[in-house]
């Protein structure tokens, strides 16, 4: 059975994908293609003919092969994206047959992702319409190159040349404006079957081939295995105590045994050992295979690192300009979300918004505010610095997806640019720089041991994390007048005084809660600078929202302390009458009620107000503080 598959196995394989606009005949035409190409079964076919019947269809709609769902099927619409697999003697097809209605544009992009052929069916009576447009731009932007437009329904304009010809003109300028200029246009019925597999008896005008034939002859030639090396680590292997390997797809270039890699954005250099393709050893690897590493040198890396060329680096950065597909019916606002690249996922936030890309006209607007199917160019921050690449080089390391990290929905989809964000078919980006690009840090004349000298003391941030309730403002306020009459500077950042000036413009949405600590947090930095010691009293509910404080802060000037209490203890204190509220409905999003909570694992102090006194409490920080000299010699 093996050998006998062996030449279907060895013939290359062509990923594409149909899109356009609603009723087009997406799914009738991977329907006729499947039936014509010999790729439905018998009794499928008879279920098929049934399911046309119950339905009410004059003839076996072929649209039901693709169309799973019964939301799909009772309606006569694609809802998600349904892959089918075919082949003919020359070539291997998987197909992905995409909603055409706006409010599933995502799940479009989602099939378009992977494939290196777009056919774009319009109907011949509607000619190109918006959504047709924007399919169009979003496979090109996806990086596909290779475009088929099918003149669909030509039965139903009598075969008209003159039809066809005008929207074949129509969609050329169009797709000339993208840079796109391979492009083949194909007059068809999809429902008849005429020009997608066979040419048409009605159309002997149209000199071209019909659509298998053309399928058939794309070049596929894989353009990534000429590309510079590229392997996102998936996970470590440890199958056997002396073996620990790197997995993941090859996203680019070939690798080799013995051949020098780099690990971004780490920057260690590496040279491979061995490679595995399952169990079996191999020499070399191609994309898109997935391999395992094994490297010579016993280093620290794990999933979310990038194996690369070390002639031919990834970029490291923390901004990057992209185009961003937005695909939740929320807007856009300012919080941070969470970027996944490759097998890393970073927190970032949507720094700026440079322009909205009309998928019409291709123009740029004003950005506004992204919604649901807004395109635009934007500039975003990530957190932590990322290795990536320019999409137009590498789809793979040069797209994300950004996550609500709550809701653990994907809200956007996201292709790097070059740096200077030029997208073909477009006018370059805005020159103006984000305000942060325009910034030199400025270094003081007064040097952080001359303050320390000076004060007596060295600074650090008291993180005071726990429920509302719990006792943090009344232990902050103890520990500063205690600290203070021993002739130490420093100073409480408290939740209520801080909202009332610097984060007055914050809610108490997740987003603005990471504002809240982001801002905290750089307050505290600077006060730090200035050798004083900060005392912090802020619920901080999530344990990012602290991780981040504590990076922007300095890990050897950040302390969590843990106000520990048990939520009955903090209701039975509400000290602002704050439970009662939420428990009546009138305060939303409030913690340990309506909103999650997340205790640290490994707090510098843990002070449990159930059971200590606030004096106790007061004295465990104070002894920790002189154990550690902060508070001098």
């Amino acid at each position: 059975m093996a050998r006998a598959l062996d030449p279907f196995l060895r013939t290359d394989l062509l990923r594409f994908t149909t899109a356009g606009s609603v009723d087009d005949g997406k799914s009738t035409l991977i329907g006729r293609l499947l039936l014509d190409c010999r790729a439905v079964y018998e009794d499928h076919l008879a279920a098929l003919a049934a399911d046309s019947r119950r339905l009410n269809r004059e003839v076996t709609d072929l649209a039901l092969l693709t169309d799973g769902l019964k939301a799909e099927r009772e309606q006569g619409i694609t809802i998600d994206v349904a892959y089918r697999h075919f082949a003919t003697p020359r070539r291997r097809f998987i197909i992905a047959d995409t909603p055409g209605h706006e409010q599933y544009t995502r799940n479009m992009a989602t099939g378009a992702s992977t494939a290196s052929l777009a056919v774009i069916l319009v109907d011949a009576r509607q000619g190109l319409l918006t959504q047709s447009r924007r399919h169009a731009f979003i496979s090109v932007l996806l990086g596909i190159r290779h475009l088929v437009l099918a003149v669909n329904k030509m039965d139903l304009v009598d075969w008209s040349r003159e039809v066809f010809e005008r929207v074949r003109s129509e969609f050329a300028t169009f797709a000339g404006r993208l840079g796109l200029h391979d492009i083949v246009c194909i007059p068809m019925s999809a429902l008849l079957g005429d020009n997608v597999v066979t040419l048409s008896p009605h159309m002997s005008w149209y000199e071209g081939v019909p659509l298998v034939s053309h399928l058939e002859s794309v070049p596929v030639a894989a353009a990534e295995a000429n590309a510079p090396f590229r392997m996102p680590v998936q996970l470590v292997l440890r199958p056997t105590e002396g073996y620990r390997g790197l997995a993941g797809q090859l996203a680019g270039g070939r690798l080799r045994a013995g051949q020098q890699v780099l690990v971004q954005p780490a920057g260690h250099r590496a040279t491979v050992r061995s490679i595995h393709v399952g169990e079996r050893r191999v020499t070399e690897a191609t994309p898109p295979s997935s391999i395992s590493v094994e490297l010579e040198e016993d280093l620290d890396v794990g999933r979310g690192a990038l194996l690369t060329d070390p002639d031919s680096l990834a970029r490291v950065t923390d901004r990057a300009r992209a185009v961003l597909l937005w695909m939740s019916s929320t807007p856009l606002s300012k919080k941070t979300w969470l970027a996944k690249l490759g097998t890393r996922s970073v927190r970032c936030t949507v720094e700026s918004l440079d322009c909205r890309i009309d998928p019409d006209t291709l123009a740029t607007e004003e950005p506004g505010i992204p919604g649901l199917n807004w395109i635009g160019r934007v500039s975003v921050y990530f957190h932590e610095p990322v290795a990536c690449d320019p999409y137009a080089h590498n789809r793979t390391t040069g797209s994300f997806v950004l996550i609500d990290p709550l809701a653990n929905d994907t809200v956007a989809a996201g292709m790097i640019l070059e740096d200077d964000g030029h997208i073909e078919g477009l006018g370059p980006a805005r020159t103006s720089p984000s305000p942060t690009r325009l910034l030199t840090p400025e270094d003081s004349l007064v040097s952080p041991a001359e303050r320390c000298a000076l004060l007596g003391q060295r600074p650090v941030t008291l993180w005071l994390t726990g429920l509302s309730g719990s006792g943090k403002s009344t232990i902050a306020k103890a520990l500063e007048r205690r600290l203070t009459d021993s002739g130490h500077a420093c100073y409480v950042l408290d939740g209520d005084n801080v909202r009332r000036g610097l984060n007055r413009d914050l809610g108490f949405s997740p987003a603005e809660r990471t504002e809240n600590i982001r801002r905290v947090a750089e307050v505290a930095a600077l006060m730090n600078e200035a050798g004083l010691i900060v005392i912090t009293a802020f619920i901080s509910p999530y344990a990012e929202d602290r991780a981040q404080a504590a990076r922007a802060i300095g890990a050897s000037r950040f302390a969590e302390v843990f106000v520990d209490a048990p939520l009955p203890l903090c209701e039975a204190r509400d000290p602002k009458g704050l439970y009662r509220k939420a428990r009546e409905g009138r305060l939303q999003e409030f913690t340990g009620v309506s909103a999650p909570y997340e205790s640290p694992t490994a707090p510098a102090l843990r002070l449990d107000t159930s059971a200590c006194s606030l004096a106790d409490c007061v004295e465990s920080i104070v002894s920790w503080l002189e154990a550690r000299g902060y508070l001098g010699p």
